[in-house]
């Protein structure tokens, strides 16, 4: 008997070493896909030096510039954490982690800027993330998606409906700007301001339940659509991968999800606190800051998505991930943070100044004009980076407004 006993626990304690062995091999090699997931990821190699140039409380300029960069691949790995959990837990809890996660860098980084006070640097990126998706994304898939063709087309249907839906936040926000701007200015300018902060908010809950009702159109009623649009988006990105498909398990998922999303905190928390010291350095504004420079942290990743099936000629998918991005932001993102404010006691409004307001209508008056007929070329695209243009180089020289003591 005890013979017969000895090799039963000796394969017993084998097979608990194999068995670790295995765990660790495999979270060797989903370190390494989770690596070369994207090409923005060799920039890893500032998330530690943006972090010891804040801890030793180093040049507040490279600190800006440091965790400026490391947070672009922490939010390309926060991104694919996200998709390869959602494709584990089921069609409709995924969707609502895509859509939930999909920009929790601009959602993190503004909540951090609100804390602080930083509300027109909020109001900024929101703006700027906007303009960005837009102009700057739409007008590279369609130069890069279209200049070795003819013609691209793409479902119209769903693009002006997506459209629709953007008219909707820029009308939530030309109202407070127009509620504003009708009224005389004086004595009662206080009582203005609160009237405007309760209408901001009033219209933040109206558009948080438009994007609900966004998502149960996504999600349900339309799901078998959105169902085959991504199937055909992981083939699409499949394709220009150099290493064959690799599924991470529901815990590494998680993991990687929890570590990007504390380090893209800290990251952050060091960004937003170097603005004003960057500001004075470069001699930038901080509007230009937040909408031009901010937003290119939250959306390389998406950015790089979209050219890719872009190029490949699934402009639908491009279109989707485009205005996708921006209907989080106006429906969601921008809003959520409205109410946020109201939580911590910070005015934080949905009025922008006129001339803010003005860029956001330009901007989606001409992607909807651009897509209006189905088509797309790179004529095209090279129209909307034009305008994107002109807006980046216009508000680099719009000066502060509280400079001049009209904020």
């Amino acid at each position: 008997m005890i013979d017969f006993n000895t090799p039963l626990l000796t394969v017993h304690s084998n097979t608990i070493s194999r068995q670790n062995k295995f765990d660790w091999e495999t979270a060797k090699i989903d370190m390494q896909y989770v690596l070369y997931s994207s090409p923005v990821n060799v920039l890893l190699v500032f998330v530690p030096l943006g972090m010891v140039w804040g801890f030793f409380e180093l040049s507040e300029k490279w600190l800006f510039i440091f965790n400026f960069l490391a947070i672009i691949p922490l939010a390309a790995i926060l991104s694919y954490a996200t998709e390869e959990l959602a494709d584990k837990v089921g069609n409709t809890l995924g969707g609502l982690l895509n859509a939930t996660f999909g920009n929790a860098v601009e959602l993190i980084v503004s909540i951090i800027a609100l804390e602080r006070g930083q509300v027109r640097i909020v109001q900024a990126s929101m703006l700027g993330s906007l303009l960005s998706n837009l102009l700057l994304v739409l007008g590279f898939c369609f130069v890069l998606g279209g200049y070795n063709r003819v013609q691209q087309t793409f479902n119209q249907t769903a693009a002006q409906t997506m459209s629709s839906l953007l008219a909707i936040s820029s009308a939530s926000l030309l109202i407070p700007a127009a509620f504003k701007a009708t009224l005389p200015s004086g004595k009662e300018d206080e009582l203005i301001d609160e009237k405007i902060l309760s209408l901001s908010r009033s219209t933040s809950i109206i558009l948080l339940i438009i994007y609900v009702l966004f998502l149960i159109f996504q999600l349900g009623s339309h799901q078998v659509i959105f169902e085959q649009q991504n199937e055909e988006t992981d083939e699409v990105i499949s394709t220009y991968s150099s290493k064959p498909k690799h599924s991470l398990s529901v815990k590494s998922s998680l993991i990687f999800l929890v570590t990007s999303t504390v380090l893209v905190s800290i990251c952050a928390d060091y960004l937003v606190g170097a603005i004003d010291t960057f500001v004075v350095s470069t001699g930038l504004s901080k509007t230009f800051v937040g909408l031009i420079v901010i937003p290119i942290v939250g959306n390389a990743a998406e950015h790089v998505t979209s050219v890719m099936v872009a190029m490949k000629d699934k402009m639908d998918l491009a279109l989707g991930v485009a205005i996708g991005s921006s209907l989080q932001i106006s429906l969601f993102v921008t809003p959520f943070m409205v109410l946020f404010g109201w939580w911590i006691d910070v005015p934080m409004t949905l009025n922008f100044s006129t001339f803010e307001t003005a860029t956001l209508f330009i901007s989606i008056f001409l992607s909807n004009y651009l897509i209006l007929d189905g088509e797309s070329n790179w004529l095209e695209g090279c129209m909307s980076l034009a305008m994107y243009l002109l807006i980046a180089i216009a508000f680099f020289y719009y000066p502060d407004m509280e400079n001049f003591g009209l904020l």
